[in-house]
């Protein structure tokens, strides 16, 4: 008689599966597992759709919100209080006659109208520049220009001769001392226009802010908080915010990284020869740009309203097209 043997076992048995065990409980925090997970791919996709926005493409996506008429550049000046009626007029009908030319505009402060406490009265220029930005919330560029300036050669506009990312990177003085002739502290070799939103001249003693461009946003408010901080205004730099501005442009890298050094000459030319600050280098020459009096204000012996009349006049008789026109 022969009985049938059991089925041998293998000696390769097949993995060991859990049996599964279904429950309303578990498919309801499944369920709340997979919404979760497609809450966060949704908020993830978000945000990185933001961060495209405003650094693959901001010019576009913000020339999408700038009202009609708003002027690309505002021309800030902040007056001495001692100048004449027939000084200041011929300060504005200067700048107006440039301003015309672009769509530009013109914004006009006294150094009477801020209250500075102690500190001394050349401080006005930075609520000065705060001041023009509220009155132009949508404007590009500010352009502070000193009172003791005169556009000589209006023949192209600021963003053209200066601000254009590329024309920029090409007036770029890069790796240069921020403070001359030996600071350790150099100008970025690395930057390209785009990233630049403070453009500044140097000359033999240092930074020269009679003449610069500031472009407005975030940083510019940062910017100019830290530069009129209180502990500056009161701390006795002997060129007062000039030096306080030597000093964060120094210590301070998140304000290096967004400044560009360009040739004196393109924008602060010097109307007569400072060997102590520069030289034959800073000297107005033919079709240059801006004629400044440096230091006019400065010195009893000198009179900065002598000394611009003739550059005045000679702007007046070879580029004035208002006054060409019969409007002045």
């Amino acid at each position: 008689m022969h009985f049938a043997l059991p089925p041998r076992k293998t000696s390769n048995p097949p993995p060991y599966t859990r049996p599964s065990k279904w429950s309303p409980t578990n498919a309801a925090h499944s369920l709340r597992k997979q919404r979760t997970l497609g809450v966060v791919i949704f908020c993830a996709s978000l945000v990185a759709f933001f961060i495209f926005l405003r650094t693959v493409t901001p010019a576009s996506v913000a020339a999408a919100n700038i009202p009609a008429g708003t002027p690309e550049v505002v021309i800030v000046t902040v007056i001495d209080d001692k100048v004449s009626q027939a000084y200041l007029d011929r300060i504005k009908h200067n700048r107006e006659d440039y301003a015309s030319q672009y769509g530009y505009k013109t914004f006009y402060a006294h150094q009477k109208d801020f209250d500075l406490g102690q500190a001394p009265k050349s401080w006005a220029l930075l609520p000065a520049i705060r001041k023009a930005m509220t009155e132009y919330p949508h404007t590009t560029y500010f352009w502070a220009l000193s009172p003791h300036a005169v556009i000589m050669n209006p023949t192209q506009s600021l963003v053209e001769r200066v601000m254009a990312p590329k024309k920029l990177e090409s007036l770029m003085i890069k790796d240069q001392p921020v403070v001359p002739p030996d600071s350790v502290i150099h100008t970025f070799s690395h930057l390209k226009g785009h990233q630049i939103d403070f453009v500044i001249t140097q000359d033999a003693e240092g930074l020269c802010s009679e003449s610069m461009i500031l472009r407005r946003g975030d940083w510019a408010n940062f910017f100019l908080d830290v530069w009129f901080d209180p502990l500056y205004r009161s701390y006795n730099f002997q060129k007062a915010e000039n030096h306080a501005l030597e000093h964060i442009v120094q210590w301070h890298p998140t304000i290096l990284t967004r400044l560009a050094l360009i040739p004196i000459r393109t924008i602060n030319a010097y109307t007569a020869q400072m060997s102590s600050r520069g030289g034959p280098a800073t000297t107005i020459m033919d079709d240059d740009f801006v004629a400044r009096a440096v230091g006019c204000e400065k010195d009893p012996t000198r009179n900065c309203e002598r000394e611009m009349t003739p550059w005045f006049d000679t702007w007046k008789t070879k580029y004035d097209v208002k006054h060409s026109h019969g409007q002045f």
